[in-house]
């Protein structure tokens, strides 16, 4: 028997191709959502973009017939719009909001409905907690539920003989079937000798074929040299320029923006390999809208931005007088070299031949991060840098974030490489904090 899903607003907002998610089961759309969705349609960020996605899928529906009745969906099922008139128990009466409406729907479906199962689907904790007080089943929208232990490290551990290890070394290569198996492509690669205290780093190049130890191929990155393991296999994949999506996660301190923005300053300065640096961040904290604040653009992402600006003058090695005088970013900034956005102004944008990195990707769906890296033109790297476990955005997860999401989706890719950065450098104090705290 098909079952309802009943929509909330912020499902929509979150993903509007949720509508078409359900398989051959009913859609319904309380008119609430509808309402709610025409109020978020003039909004200039992500949110608003969503709603304008979701309006015009429920315009093209209802040019298939009786939207009220319901219309065929692709995959079998049916979408309609629902207006109710059902009361909530007496208490809950007090505040005509629009939760309690889309409640309303919920228990409208409940009663008149043949008997199919009926679950109110929201993004909303607090949502789901009432709708549970009332009978109705409810759940969260997570089409790309990942377990935090089940997320990608990018390095796998391997015990194997001595003399494996002696041919990596003095051939430079190995093939991976002297390892007996196939590896994810860039997947780095723990060597220890079942046979002595050898141990080796390496990489798995999909591009060759080839296990290449990484000792041979890390270097310093503008100037920059790694304080431990993971910052050595983050340094190689940023280095390998046939690697066009490099994904960087660690918690506070671990080094992981400091590695990703000295990788690209040698990109334009050095090598000259791209043309700009740009760096954005989701502007999460700085509420929905920059017009609002006062100052120019660059005044306005200044508090929000800021943690990069120490990270170039961090690399620039510079004093405090040279601060003052306007080198460092700015310097930068003005030679054309490093373009520092909120992350709304990268969509609509293609960016060729350039070094492309966002910053706390964590605070992105993955619509959001599908749109961002799609913004990439020939000749043009995207490294993403976030920590899964400190989340801003009030309706992402460890699980459903865009920066997790893009880890598992390009893992199997050759055009991919994933780093988990694990220890912290910054002090011993911000170690002991991000652990503890």
């Amino acid at each position: 028997m098909k079952k309802n899903f009943v929509l909330d607003t912020n499902v929509l907002l979150h993903s509007p191709e949720a509508l078409f998610a359900f398989e051959d089961n009913n859609v319904v759309v309380p008119i609430t959502v509808v309402e709610e969705i025409d109020n978020f349609k003039r909004d200039s960020t992500q949110l608003g973009r969503s709603a304008r996605q979701a309006a015009r899928y429920l315009d093209a529906l209802r040019r298939k017939g009786q939207i009220a009745q319901g219309v065929p969906l692709r995959e079998g099922g049916t979408l309609r719009i629902a207006v109710t008139n059902t009361e909530l128990p007496k208490e809950w009466r007090k505040a005509d909001s629009a939760d309690n409406r889309i409640l309303a729907t919920a228990m409208d479906l409940l009663k008149t409905d043949d008997g199919s199962e009926t679950t109110l689907v929201s993004k909303d904790i607090t949502l789901r907690v009432r709708a549970d007080a009332l009978g109705i089943s409810a759940e969260d929208f997570d089409q790309n539920h990942i377990e935090q232990d089940e997320l990608y490290a990018g390095m796998e551990s391997r015990e194997v003989e001595g003399s494996i290890i002696d041919q990596l070394y003095e051939q430079g290569s190995l093939d991976p079937e002297a390892l007996g198996e196939r590896f994810a492509p860039h997947c780095f690669l723990q060597l220890s000798a079942s046979d002595s205290r050898q141990q080796a780093l390496a990489k798995f190049c999909p591009f060759e074929d080839r296990i290449r130890p990484v000792d041979r191929q890390t270097r310093d990155m503008w100037g920059l040299l790694p304080r431990n393991r993971e910052q050595k296999l983050a340094l190689a994949a940023l280095s390998d320029h046939r690697i066009k999506l490099v994904t960087l996660v660690g918690k506070a301190g671990t080094g992981k923006t400091l590695l990703a923005i000295a990788a690209g300053l040698q990109s334009v300065t050095e090598e000259r390999s791209a043309n700009k640096l740009i760096v954005a961040r989701p502007v999460i904290s700085l509420g929905k809208d920059l017009g609002y604040l006062p100052g120019t653009l660059e005044e306005k992402l200044q508090p929000w931005m800021q943690p990069i600006f120490d990270n170039v003058q961090f690399l620039m090695g510079l004093t405090g007088d040279q601060i003052r005088k306007g080198r460092g970013a700015h310097e930068l900034i003005d030679q054309g070299l490093l373009e520092i956005e909120a992350l709304s102004y990268i969509r609509g944008r293609s960016i060729p031949n350039q070094v492309l990195l966002i910053d706390e990707a964590q605070n992105l769906t993955p619509h959001e991060m599908k749109t961002i890296v799609t913004r990439a033109g020939e000749g043009t790297r995207v490294i993403l840098t976030g920590d899964p476990y400190q989340i801003d955005h009030p309706y992402l997860d460890f699980s459903n974030n865009g920066l997790v999401h893009a880890v598992k989706r390009f893992k199997e890719s050759h055009l991919a490489a994933h780093v988990s950065l694990m220890r912290g450098e910054r002090s011993e104090l911000a170690e002991a904090a991000a652990n503890l705290l």
